[in-house]
């Protein structure tokens, strides 16, 4: 087979590359290493920046997503008590975000690229990509028993953490950076309405908790928990009564519990490689980072790279701009390390960090607290962040 972009990986990320490839008239083969069911199994957040509600509406595959999902103006802070209300569109000139699942995002891409009927490889074992470095790049895969070759003049490396892309990648030229948090977050969703109509993001001395949601009938709701914690050792019982103690008395009194459809427990980190390209090879999203989910970035980030290598792919097929290629790994990081600052920030403001934190990081960490919650210059920081950063142009 041969096609002029492979990408290895069909999450959001790899679908949404292949998706935006497509209509501007590159051929794209997808492969990978799950069944669709497992790909869209994994549960993960819902709050769409703006940039990225952008890119899928430039996609195409947007009509759901518009007519389901909701606009939120605004998220609420709750510290120590008192909740703040950060009013997104005003401190923002008119920026909003969208709360619509992960799920259902890679939904409609896998919907989209059914429907152009353009190739993607399910269940594909063995992948791995070869010749990164020279004139003609190929990947190979085994699927029932045969071994099997894609050739290509560029590989997309989608495949998560744990993928194959980044390995494939000699390990002296790369540079890592991690940083791992001494506490998890212990996730439960139900189909129960909100307790809010805003997300609220709650530092309590019992713990960090949030109060999220998918739609107007879905909950998503996540308590700080020790990482020595296993799901077992939560009931449903325990958990809406610990998410009671940690809200505001009449936030605790709207709350509507239920079964739940999904519980688990995931450590935070954060996580950048260095560089995001290898000769011909460009890693994309969790491939090159990952960020604590305090700061919704996860998905967005990885739209980012998305937009940036989508953005240099078609003017080095329409204008011969190959020098453009050199670039994607700087503009890239660029917006990646904002990300990851701004999840570290949250993640420090509103967690309780125990013994891991001295007296000096205490006193900080109340200071930071003080200062951003009652300060417009602080509130438009936070708000900006959050809504996203403008993207840089591709020239």
């Amino acid at each position: 087979m041969k096609t002029q972009v492979a990408i290895i990986g069909a999450g959001p990320s790899g679908l949404l590359l292949g998706q935006l490839l497509h209509k501007a008239g590159i051929d794209t083969v997808i492969v990978e290493r799950q069944t669709p069911d497992y790909v869209l199994g994994r549960i993960r957040a819902g709050v769409l920046e703006q940039g990225t509600v952008d890119m899928l509406r430039e996609a195409g595959v947007a009509q759901r997503m518009d007519a389901e999902g909701l606009v939120h103006e605004g998220v609420e802070l709750l510290m120590g008590g008192k909740r703040v209300r950060i009013d997104l569109k005003a401190l923002t000139g008119g920026k909003t975000v969208m709360v619509y699942g992960q799920t259902e995002v890679t939904r409609d891409l896998m919907a989209a690229r059914a429907a152009s009927g353009a190739p993607i490889i399910y269940s594909a074992d063995q992948v791995q990509p070869h010749d990164m470095k020279g004139a003609q790049p190929y990947l190979t895969y085994e699927k029932d028993g045969r071994q099997h070759r894609i050739d290509c003049d560029y590989i997309a490396g989608c495949d998560g953490f744990h993928g194959v892309a980044r390995k494939s990648i000699p390990e002296e030229v790369l540079t890592h950076y991690e940083r791992e948090y001494p506490f998890g977050w212990l996730g439960l969703l139900s189909d129960t309405p909100p307790v809010n109509h805003e997300l609220i993001y709650g530092q309590h001395e019992r713990g960090f908790v949030l109060c999220s949601q998918r739609s107007l009938t879905r909950s998503r709701y996540y308590l700080q928990v020790p990482l020595s914690d296993k799901v077992e050792d939560w009931s449903d019982e325990r958990f809406w009564n610990e998410l009671k103690a940690r809200l505001p008395a009449e936030v605790a009194a709207d709350l509507v519990t239920g079964p739940a459809l999904e519980k688990s427990i995931a450590p935070l980190r954060s996580y950048v490689v260095e560089p995001m390209q290898y000769g011909k090879l460009f890693l994309v999203g969790d491939a090159a980072h990952i960020v604590p989910p305090t700061g919704a970035k996860g998905l967005n980030l990885a739209a980012s790279d998305v937009c940036y290598l989508y953005r240099i792919l078609v003017k080095v097929y329409r204008e011969g701009r190959t020098e453009l290629l050199e670039k994607y790994s700087e503009l890239a990081l660029r917006r990646v390390w904002k990300g990851e600052r701004f999840s570290w920030f949250m993640t420090n403001l509103l967690h309780d960090f125990g013994e891991q934190q001295d007296a000096w990081e205490h006193k900080m960490q109340q200071a930071d607290r003080e200062h951003f919650l009652n300060s417009h210059a602080g509130l438009v920081n936070i708000a900006e962040n959050y809504v996203g950063l403008p993207y840089e142009e591709v020239c």
